[in-house]
């Protein structure tokens, strides 16, 4: 007898001594707040709205937001920003909702359709979305037919497992589809569906879901509050400027604009400017940045890296002229730092990806664009000037008022070059590597092999080509 209640007292033993040994059970740690992005769709869907949806969205990416939430009021736009649009909404990996802020028709009710959640104000209205031309006029039939069969494709497809969406949104599309749910008809034939709150929210089927609301609330922030609790979120909420609309139209010229850029850089390395045309240029490039940032196209690393092809050339031309291999690497850099700035790159994205699409292909006949143009105006401004009065107002010169001459001219002017040789003068502009010279009151076309001349430094000519002379700086 004593056996069986000695072994039972050291096992109730031995089970105290484990349940004292483990640790009590941790509190739960508080969870984080979830980071949120509000992104509006306002007035009209055009390119502004595309720009600030694109710049919302990679910075959502960056940060790692949870949710995009788009505000939405709109009577819809163009079809191809919507395409453009849903698909860029496609690239963000988190959860999107669309929040129907008293109406989101036409375009507006497409780029719904391919978030993950709809909510609505209480005085929300969806719906009207059949195709019509820019003017707001009816398309022609037969490419009405081809257009709607189309987005009713596109959307069963982004559709998929989301309730009633698809066939709602293809009765807001359609007026020819009838819409029926429960042998109840929401919507014959012959009109285009339209929905308010709370005829989005109502119930059907079994088991009982939405039409196509995932709630009603009176702003964003109690949309938030019913999602994660008073205190369960952060917001950033973007806004459209000025700057957006400026965009558009930047982006429409950049391909003038980038060559008025290359053209005055190329004519601050061909004249001694000190500087002025350079400037010139950098101002005008600059511009070509900053409407890609604001469309959404590029980041701050692009401008990095055209700043440091700007100081290679920089020093081609001030310091070591003559050394092909700097200008080279900054011009390289340079034109492809605009070429990425105009490119559609998305944060984490392998650069196989866009290159394997058309990413590059717009910006690439921009560069070529922008480039042709510089060609042009530099063979005009050359050739078609007359000679000495362009010039003649942009080259920084001395006090000596002679007329320069051109060496390669006139057979008796040739022959004067090699009497030269031997005889010092003063540089009247700066040879980085050519520029002019003065020798007895008269100016001459010169260069130097290695460094640079500043102006009213003393030289000696060395030689000379058909198509200068060939100086050197006299050392003290």
């Amino acid at each position: 007898m004593s056996h069986p209640v000695l072994r039972c007292l050291l096992g109730l033993l031995s089970a105290a001594t484990v349940f004292a040994a483990e640790p009590a059970p941790a509190s739960p740690a508080p969870s984080r707040k979830m980071n949120v992005v509000v992104i509006p769709v306002r007035d009209e869907i055009a390119a502004p709205v595309l720009y600030i949806l694109r710049r919302g969205l990679k910075e959502a990416i960056a940060e790692r937001a949870d949710l995009v939430v788009l505000d939405m009021k709109t009577p819809g736009g163009a079809l191809d920003v919507t395409f453009d649009i849903i698909e860029a909404l496609g690239k963000f990996p988190g959860k999107t909702v669309t929040y129907v802020d008293s109406e989101a028709l036409s375009a507006g009710a497409f780029i719904s359709a391919t978030t993950q959640e709809i909510w609505f104000a209480p005085d929300g209205v969806i719906g009207a979305a059949a195709p019509v031309s820019s003017t707001g006029q009816d398309v022609d039939a037969t490419m009405k037919l081809k257009i709607v069969s189309y987005l009713k494709a596109r959307i069963r497809s982004l559709s998929e497992g989301k309730g009633y969406r698809g066939q709602v949104i293809s009765a807001m599309i359609d007026a020819d589809y009838e819409l029926k749910i429960d042998d109840k008809v929401l919507k014959g034939k012959g009109e285009l569906l339209s929905l308010t709150a709370s005829e989005a929210s109502k119930m059907y089927g079994d088991p009982a879901q939405p039409l196509l609301a995932a709630g009603v609330a009176k702003d964003i922030d109690a949309l938030l509050t019913k999602k994660f609790g008073p205190d369960g979120y952060v917001v950033k909420t973007l806004g459209i400027t000025w700057s957006e609309e400026l965009a558009v139209l930047l982006n429409h010229i950049a391909p003038v604009l980038l060559g008025l850029g290359l053209l005055a850089l190329f004519m601050e390395f061909k004249l001694p400017t000190h500087g002025m045309f350079a400037a010139i240029g950098v101002a005008v490039l600059a511009v070509v940045f900053l409407g890609s940032y604001v469309a959404g196209l590029s980041g701050h690393e692009p401008v990095l890296v055209f700043g440091v092809g700007l100081l290679l050339l920089a020093a081609e031309i001030f310091f070591v002229p003559g050394s092909v291999l700097l200008g080279l690497s900054g011009l390289v850099l340079m034109l492809g730092a605009l070429v990425w700035s105009m490119t559609d790159l998305w944060p984490g994205e392998p650069i196989t990806v866009a290159w394997s699409g058309d990413a590059f292909v717009r910006p690439m006949a921009n560069l070529g664009l922008g480039v042709g143009l510089a060609v042009a105006l530099a063979v005009c401004l050359w050739r078609f000037l007359p000679e000495g009065w362009f010039i003649d107002r942009l080259v920084v010169r001395s006090k000596d008022g002679g007329a320069a001459q051109m060496a390669g001219g006139a057979p008796e002017a040739a022959g004067q070059l090699g009497s030269l040789v031997g005889q010092r003068g003063m540089a009247v502009t700066a040879l980085r590597p050519s520029g002019q010279v003065a020798i007895a009151g008269r100016r001459y076309e010169a260069k130097v092999d290695i460094g640079a001349v500043d102006v009213g430094t003393p030289v000696v000519v060395r030689g000379n080509t058909d198509f200068a002379l060939i100086v050197e700086k006299v050392e003290a």
